[in-house]
């Protein structure tokens, strides 16, 4: 498959339409719809957006943000990817994307949270490099919480 990853608009439809797929599987592997601890991300608080695009059909294949921390820290949101479209590629495209647009913004550290019933996702980001680390931010003390790292350094 060929697939392109642009930078879009949060309020996109595409990346919109995205992020409702996320939320209802989610919302599935929690048996809730109260699985963020965290802030959400808005068009206010994110500073990059992807979405990744089939090249034949033009179709949305997945999604991820940055938001940033700190002066040196932005974290990963909203990574998602469909499922026909896993074990493609697209997802580690999309990571590394994300990775490249922090390091072009002087961001030496990637974070962010998952949660124990996305031990497929735990996986991938643990195999692309992430280490876990303590909960942080608004993700102290939750349960449904798991977050990692990676030094762009």
């Amino acid at each position: 498959m060929n697939w392109t990853i642009e930078q879009r608009p949060w309020t996109d439809p595409a990346g919109e339409a995205l992020r409702v797929a996320q939320k209802a599987e989610l919302d599935l592997r929690y048996g809730t719809d109260d699985h963020e601890p965290g802030t959400p991300p808005a068009a206010e608080n994110i500073d990059v957006f992807l979405v990744a695009v089939d090249d034949t059909t033009g179709r949305p294949l997945g999604c991820a943000a940055l938001r940033r921390l700190d002066p040196a820290t932005a974290e990963v949101k909203r990574m998602y990817v469909v499922p026909e479209s896993r074990g493609s590629g697209v997802a580690t495209g999309l990571l590394r994307e994300l990775e490249q647009a922090a390091r072009q913004r002087g961001w030496a550290t990637v974070r962010l949270e998952t949660g124990p019933a996305q031990p497929d996702a735990m996986r991938f980001y643990e195999r692309e490099g992430y280490q876990q680390i303590p909960l942080f931010g608004a993700y102290v003390g939750s349960d449904l919480s798991v977050c990692y790292e990676r030094a762009l350094t």
